[in-house]
């Protein structure tokens, strides 16, 4: 069976449209047609040859998407997508029918495209890992991204008082129209004078690198800190004093490792939130096939404000 596919034919070199046959399907497999793929860093780092433990290369990246199975709207996520074995990003995607998960009625496949990495971690970091509440003042690191504008709606449906935190000035009345209560501009060293009023209970931190000292050092006592990424570096310093006698508790988050059975029931979830606007996804902009090079970009430049998808509808 003959589609397009966005393939990877070397590591660290631009990925290439290609016709491939992807076979028919047999063992529990079944051929869903595919509309839409999220484009997340995680993709980036795969096509960089940065992920262990993935298929070398020629192969098909995408590890999140959605579109339909025999006119059923389905989401597709898991089970060695994109890693272990050809991704979404194709017309048409041969798949372990195990990896569908149900869209709900009211759920445009665009914006389900985005649970299955982007939505689903937004969706845990506040609900079950920092445990958010109406009582909380939650800091929100990164809020103008996949996640963090995502983190950003779901903290304010429940009721918390949320402050988004970005370097560009140009982005923050966008946080604000995400839920944000303010919108704080500054790098780490600025937060302990831009953020410092909010007395945060709960950071929600992709960042990584020196801010996560820095939200140590600005959290309330017994404060929770739930981190998912390192987009501003993989080391910063700790001020362990502050973390303990402060009685801080950190959160860290790993979809990679998560078992597919387990993360299909919050991936549910976080669409029935979306369903229900307890979640909102903002999408940036929908890419062709031809581009995903220029979305790497823009990833690496963090020039993204919500969430980047490739339309894969042919």
């Amino acid at each position: 069976m003959q589609i397009h596919a966005v393939r990877l034919l070397e590591y660290g070199k631009p990925l290439k449209v290609e016709d491939v046959d992807i076979g028919e399907a047999s063992d529990g497999d079944v051929v869903v047609d595919m509309a839409f793929g999220g484009v997340n860093p995680v993709d980036r780092y795969a096509a960089m040859g940065r992920l262990p433990g993935g298929s070398t290369p020629p192969r098909t990246l995408g590890v999140e998407g959605s579109g339909t199975l025999d006119g059923r709207p389905v989401m597709v996520r898991g089970y060695g997508i994109g890693s272990t074995r050809d991704g979404l990003w194709s017309t048409r995607a041969l798949v372990p029918k195990a990896s569908l998960i149900d869209v709900p009625d009211g759920v445009n496949l665009a914006a389900a495209a985005a649970m299955g990495v982007a939505g689903v971690t937004a969706w845990r970091m506040v609900t079950e890992k920092a445990k958010v509440t109406d009582k909380d003042r939650v800091l929100v690191l990164g809020a103008s991204g996949g996640v963090g504008s995502m983190v950003v709606s779901v903290a304010h449906a429940l009721g918390a008082t949320v402050w988004g935190q970005t370097t560009n000035q140009s982005k923050a009345d966008w946080i604000t129209q995400r839920g944000a209560d303010r919108v704080v501009v500054g790098n780490a060293a600025d937060l302990a004078d831009t953020a410092r009023e909010l007395h945060p209970t709960v950071v929600i931190d992709p960042l990584g690198g020196e801010y996560t000292g820095a939200c140590i050092e600005l959290l309330e006592p017994r404060g929770r800190l739930a981190i998912f990424g390192t987009s501003a570096g993989e080391n910063g310093n700790v001020p362990l004093q502050s973390l303990y006698g402060k009685a801080i508790t950190v959160y860290g988050y790993a979809g990679l490792i998560e078992d597919d059975k387990v993360l299909a029931g919050h991936i549910t979830d976080a669409l029935n939130a979306l369903r229900d606007h307890r979640l909102e996804v903002t999408v940036d902009r929908i890419m062709a096939p031809e581009e995903i090079n220029d979305a790497f970009r823009l990833l690496g430049e963090q020039g993204v404000q919500g969430k980047l998808l490739v339309d894969l509808s042919g």
